[in-house]
């Protein structure tokens, strides 16, 4: 029988695109998965920069220990959490968010236990890596979970408040870690159980129960003639990929741990151009490995959406400019301003202020304006903030509220509207792809923040306390990528769309420009 639709596409005609099914209902109980899964978010932030605060108060209790030994103590947790993302975010579409998350929670509160209770630097360190195993499950599973339970047009708000949690969690991080270490540093991590044992009996109750993806190989096509299957289409089982589960770890691994040991190591010693070496070899492994694999532990098939693309590049390029920006702030107001540290964590306090009200903000801003205008305000907000440094910043800082606190409102109100647009994509993907596109999303976050850091370091040339025009230079090196993150920001409308039911049953394109 010949229909419309089988003549367009016999006669080279774009067929019509079948109207997608209407969006189920919001579930009443959203907020509440959303409040789980930003408890988990705000545990792996603050335990992140909690225990860099209190590492004198560690370095005192492991004397014997050398500096170098005892900075494994904070990069075992950032390098393990930064190469197991997207694997973790794999395992989770495989076997079940709900599960994932679950399992991820507990293990974190176990080894934040062990972390208390460590009686030596070695345990410390072992527990630290599992509690970066805990959160690398955790954090892209969390945020997989909470979007499918929001329709599209309240995805913005929900990762607002996920990103505004970050942000307390980050700007919290400092007072509670210098409280704690003051009394004793292992409440930092003891004060974590507690936490974790209310969010598991939540987590157990509320989040939605997801069982393993069962699919097969491959099939893409055109957008033109219908609508684009992204991944593998229902079926079978999924495949293991240990090799390329592996490939990415060690590639991840190794350009991570380059970034984060390079300050200590040497930018041009034999450790760190032998670690950024393997990262780059394995990488470009990895990726000839995935383009021919029948169902690989990432699948290239996710950066066929213009908007994940987009999103992966631009959060990139934010989180270059975003950690550069803090770390040099906090170098001018210990450096050239000669400010104690407790006064300069207070001076940063406007920046996650902001983010906090702004990202509340958001989802009325994205129906507003639309995702892309969004994005690139944001960008080019956050850009603004170091040229305001540039042209104003001068080297005793008694004019702060003048010459620095507009800066910080400047990059809080960008990361505020940037942010939650471009975690907003993992969206876009299929169901069962949900934890794996936050894996890669969250990973562009951990890798651009690596990288920052250690641009910034270059640029400086690893003074402690740099001068202003080494701060200038990387001010300019902070509106440059915070820029390029504004013009990936101007690519969000996409190029594929999923199909009809298959995006929480909308078959709707959540990051299609309004």
């Amino acid at each position: 029988m010949t229909t419309p639709s089988s003549k367009a596409q016999g006669s080279g005609v774009p067929a019509a695109t079948p109207d997608p099914a209407p969006a189920p209902a919001p579930s009443r109980r959203r907020w509440l998965i959303l409040a789980v899964a930003s408890a988990a978010q705000f545990l792996a932030v603050l335990d992140m920069i909690a225990v860099n605060i209190a590492f004198p108060a560690i370095g005192a209790d492991f004397r014997s220990a050398s500096t170098a030994e005892l900075s494994w103590v904070l990069n075992a947790y950032t390098i393990v959490l930064a190469a197991l993302l997207v694997p973790a975010g794999r395992l989770a579409d495989a076997i079940g968010g709900r599960r994932s998350f679950l399992t991820g929670i507990a293990l974190f509160g176990l080894a934040s236990v062990a972390c208390g209770a460590a009686p030596g630097l070695g345990t410390l360190i072992a527990a630290r890596v599992v509690q970066g195993v805990a959160a690398a499950v955790l954090v892209p599973t969390s945020l997989s979970l909470a979007l499918p339970a929001f329709p599209p047009r309240e995805r913005a708000t929900a990762v607002g408040v996920w990103t505004a949690v970050s942000a307390v969690a980050a700007s919290a991080g400092p007072v509670a870690g210098g409280l704690l270490a003051a009394f004793d540093w292992r409440w930092i991590f003891l004060v974590n159980p507690p936490v974790v044992l209310l969010a598991w009996g939540a987590g157990l109750r509320l989040l939605p129960r997801t069982g393993p993806v069962r699919t097969g190989p491959v099939r893409t096509g055109p957008v033109r003639t219908g609508p684009v299957r992204i991944g593998p289409v229902p079926g079978e089982r999924r495949r293991l990929d240990p090799l390329g589960t592996l490939l990415v770890l060690l590639g991840t691994g190794a350009l991570t741990t380059a970034c984060v040991e390079a300050a200590d190591w040497g930018y041009g010693a034999p450790a760190t151009l032998g670690f950024l070496a393997v990262g780059l070899i394995t990488g470009a492994l990895a990726v000839a490995h995935v383009r021919r694999h029948p169902d690989p532990v990432v699948d290239p098939a996710l950066f066929r959406t213009r908007a994940f693309t987009a999103a992966t590049l631009g959060l990139l390029s934010y989180f270059l400019a975003y950690a550069a920006s803090i770390l040099a702030a906090t170098l001018l107001f210990t450096g050239a301003w000669g400010w104690s540290s407790a006064r300069a964590g207070l001076a940063v306090t406007p920046w996650p202020l902001t983010v906090l009200v702004v990202s509340t903000l958001s989802g009325r801003i994205v129906r507003a304006l639309g995702e892309r205008t969004t994005a690139v305000v944001g960008g080019l907000c956050f850009a603004a903030g170091p040229v305001w440094w540039l042209l104003l910043a001068g080297g005793d800082g008694a004019h702060y509220a003048v010459e620095f606190m507009p800066g910080l409102v400047l990059t809080g109100i960008g990361a505020g509207l940037y942010q939650p647009v471009m975690f907003s994509a993992a969206g876009l993907l299929p169901a069962r792809q949900l934890s794996l596109g936050s894996g890669v999303l969250m990973m562009s976050r951990q890798g651009g923040s690596a990288l920052g850091v250690a641009a910034l370091v270059v640029i400086t040339g690893g003074a402690a306390r740099p001068g202003l025009d080494a701060l200038r230079a990387g001010w300019v090196f902070t509106a440059v990528t915070a820029a390029l993150a504004a013009v990936a920001g101007a690519a969000l409308r996409t190029g594929v769309r999923v199909d009809p039911g298959e995006n929480g049953g909308s078959g709707t394109d959540p990051l299609r420009h309004h």
